[in-house]
């Protein structure tokens, strides 16, 4: 577990992941996701990750509305709260192994789901981690590091990195030294 500043924002985030998971807020699950993944990105903290992909891949299940059809919807719900507030309960007693722990059950809660919801939920879970690992890339961590914190290829990055463009963005451009000055008056006046 990263630093105690890190650990009151995993503990932010859990606890507001879930209020919005009892309120089917998926905004609010979304922006905690890219929250959690800046942390992950300045701390290359593994809990930091591991948390953001969950709840990263909670929103895009929650964005569908035709998620509670599935008979296993509600063993799956289940699993994923009882182990968000025991992760919670366990971080805050920094029983650090438990809290991993909590977290793998819910990565594994997927296990106990049949038919073509565990190949959805199965999906959703493997794209989230791909889409967290190019937002920490994009965040200047180099693409094996990215890679290898978060058990990806380094070719699944790149082609995902590829697709969306992440890749292409020019870190050193900036305004031309006249709109510099022009912006820079605006703000004293």
């Amino acid at each position: 577990m990263a630093e105690i500043h890190e650990k009151e924002n995993i503990l932010n985030i859990l606890e507001s992941a879930k209020k919005a998971i009892k309120e089917r807020d998926v905004l609010l699950l979304k922006e905690l996701s890219n929250r959690t993944v800046h942390s992950a990105s300045v701390y290359q903290d593994t809990d930091s990750i591991t948390v953001a992909v969950i709840i990263y891949a909670l929103y895009k299940i929650l964005e569908r509305p035709d998620y509670e059809k599935y008979k296993d919807w509600p063993l799956f719900l289940s699993i994923v709260n009882s182990n968000i507030e025991k992760a919670v309960n366990d971080l805050k007693k920094d029983k650090a192994s438990a809290f991993e722990e909590d977290l793998s059950v819910i990565s594994k809660a997927v296990s106990k789901l049949s038919g073509n919801f565990k190949r959805y939920i199965e999906e959703v879970f493997r794209t989230a981690l791909i889409s967290k690992a190019s937002r920490i890339y994009e965040h200047g961590i180099s693409m094996d590091q990215t890679a290898s914190l978060l058990g990806i290829t380094v070719f699944e990055l790149a082609e995902y990195a590829g697709r969306t463009g992440i890749s292409d963005v020019d870190l050193a451009v900036t305004l031309d030294i006249e709109k510099r000055l022009k912006k820079a008056m605006e703000f004293f006046t």
